[in-house]
């Protein structure tokens, strides 16, 4: 291929990432193995429990990335998983000369974050219809696959691909299989955070494989920029006291004393202050609690879960990302499969009813409903 001279920078870089990214041999580079120091660079840990999930969904930068800043995750690993080779390579297994995939191993602490949430998450992180490889890496090397730990795992690795399947989201079938764990390998050094260490190649190769245009066209936008927050002088003229007191300080309602502890209609909870969907009335429970609580969030990439030191107790929070406002704690005395009980304050939702989703702007979330 003749290469203009006058090429720019920015175009040299996707041509030269998409030639050696995921589906190419890195030269001249370190072969060091990886390890687990990664766990010391993340945040604060609540708790001593750590559970591994280990995902296959094409190339290992792309869907190691998004797991990397979610509370509760301790560390993200990229490797090798599922293969009969020991010790492979990162050139073994990109020329397609082993049965090992491309994946990634998180280890979590599951009374912060549950592999429900996890799995959740990495469907909306590759092309899970893609058979014989991921976007333009092809190959049983970058196949994509759920490797279950347990049989907990694969329950819910199972429920949520049918009801993924159901949602008719996609043109064709889900065609990730749901495998049992075998082995993992740590990829190279240099693969490692591979979006920190170079993020124009790393960004390039997104737009240019097609992964982004396929997750932008396929999932709804959950940005700052279509739930803006606004500031807190225009908030405490739009909410009401309580409203403002529980989200902008941190207050917390009467229990069974508030609007949605007792609400079962159909429906999403959404952000108070940005509008940002937040929890589905299907994962909604009677926990007894006084307080609207659920099993999971919609999304986990839009809440954070900071440890609570407050009252002379160890919670962890939940907080509305887009939003920076206060919602409630989540407890890890909940319900199977995820265990969590998220207990949220009325005062930091706003409830959109089923038949009011469609018209309100949450058409793409009636899935999570239904």
């Amino acid at each position: 291929m003749k290469v203009n001279s006058q090429l720019n920078y920015p175009m040299f870089a996707l041509i030269t990432t998409l030639f050696l990214a995921c589906g190419g041999e890195k030269t001249n580079t370190s072969e060091t193995q990886y390890s687990n120091e990664k766990v010391a660079e993340k945040k604060e840990i609540f708790s001593a429990s750590q559970q591994v999930a280990t995902f296959a969904g094409g190339c290992f930068w792309c869907v190691e990335a998004p797991f990397e800043d979610l509370d509760g995750v301790l560390s993200v690993v990229s490797g090798y998983a599922g293969g009969k080779e020991k010790n492979p390579t990162y050139g073994d297994v990109s020329s397609g000369k082993t049965s090992h995939r491309e994946s990634v191993q998180i280890t979590f602490d599951p009374e912060v974050i549950s592999y429900t949430e996890l799995v959740d998450i990495f469907w909306q992180t590759y092309d899970p219809t893609d058979v014989g490889g991921s976007f333009f890496d092809r190959g049983s090397q970058y196949e994509s696959a759920i490797f279950y730990h347990n049989d907990l795992q694969k329950k819910v690795a199972e429920e949520s691909k049918k009801r993924l399947d159901q949602s008719k989201r996609f043109s064709k079938p889900v065609a990730t299989p749901i495998i049992k764990f075998t082995n993992f390998y740590p990829a190279e050094d240099y693969h490692q955070d591979y979006y920190k260490k170079s993020p124009q190649e790393y960004y390039a190769y997104r737009r240019g494989s097609g992964r982004d245009a396929f997750i932008k066209k396929h999932w709804p936008e959950l940005t700052a920029k279509k739930y803006p927050a606004p500031s807190k002088g225009e908030l405490k003229k739009e909410l009401d006291e309580l409203q403002y007191e529980v989200t902008m300080e941190g207050a917390t309602e009467y229990a069974f004393n508030n609007a949605y502890n007792g609400n079962k209609e159909e429906g999403i909870y959404v952000c108070v202050v940005t509008g940002a969907p937040l929890f589905s009335s299907k994962d909604k429970y009677e926990s007894g609690s006084g307080w609207p609580s659920f099993t999971k969030p919609i999304d986990a990439r839009i809440i954070d879960k900071p440890v609570d030191r407050s009252l002379g107790m160890l919670r962890v929070e939940v907080r509305s990302k887009l939003g920076n406002s206060h919602l409630g704690h989540v407890f890890y005395d909940g319900p199977a499969p995820t265990g969590l009980r998220y207990c949220m304050n009325s005062a930091a939702m706003k409830f959109i009813p089923k038949s009011e989703m469609q018209i309100a702007g949450y058409g793409d979330y009636l899935w999570v409903v239904d």
